[in-house]
């Protein structure tokens, strides 16, 4: 089955992707986007941009002189834009780590729907997916999509050694051995 994305949403992404281009605000698209950009399947309610905090205001100004509105909500490692009622997150860090210029290097360009962006790596996808599970939110069904459908575009062995310290990640790589996604260790072959 195809996976359906949202068109008013993917219009909204492209949208917010050119005006941060025309602004010399570098960008990396995250979330359930980057995963759709690298042909995998994920849930789309919200795009998801990665920009460096100093480069927050820039980007709001920028993005409400064309029209979108802003919203600066109480947790401080994001804010949001709406086009039309459709949220866009501009998140500077994300679990916890700043965007940096080193963020930006662990990117690809892909075409989204015709527009050159830099999309963040699977692998780092696929870290952000995991260390954002924790004692309050631990939906592992969120992450199987992605790991199911980038596993050969994923890096197991960075994913596992970046993750080490999260029981609730290290519980994850288990499911997807036992799953037969992928093998648990770099010594383990997936059972037939």
């Amino acid at each position: 089955m195809s996976h359906r994305v949202d068109e008013g949403l993917l219009n909204t992404l492209k949208r917010v992707a050119a005006v941060l281009k025309q602004s010399d605000v570098p960008f990396a698209l995250g979330g359930s986007f980057a995963v759709y950009a690298h042909g995998g399947h994920s849930s789309d309610h919200d795009v998801d941009f990665l920009v460096r905090e100093q480069d927050i205001e820039r980007s709001l100004e920028a993005l409400v002189e064309a029209g979108f509105t802003a919203e600066r909500p109480p947790e401080d490692w994001l804010v949001k834009v709406y086009d039309d009622g459709r949220m866009v997150d501009l998140i500077h860090r994300p679990i916890e780590t700043p965007v940096t210029d080193e963020t930006f290097t662990d990117t690809v360009v892909r075409p989204v729907d015709a527009i050159q962006m830099p999309v963040l790596s699977a692998t780092q996808l696929m870290v952000h997916k995991l260390l954002s599970f924790s004692q309050h939110y631990c939906d592992f069904a969120r992450g199987l999509p992605l790991a199911r459908s980038l596993r050969e575009q994923i890096d197991w062995d960075r994913v596992r050694k970046e993750t080490e310290h999260s029981p609730y990640a290290e519980a994850f790589l288990v499911l997807l051995d036992r799953l037969d996604v992928v093998p648990y260790g770099p010594d383990r072959e997936v059972r037939t």
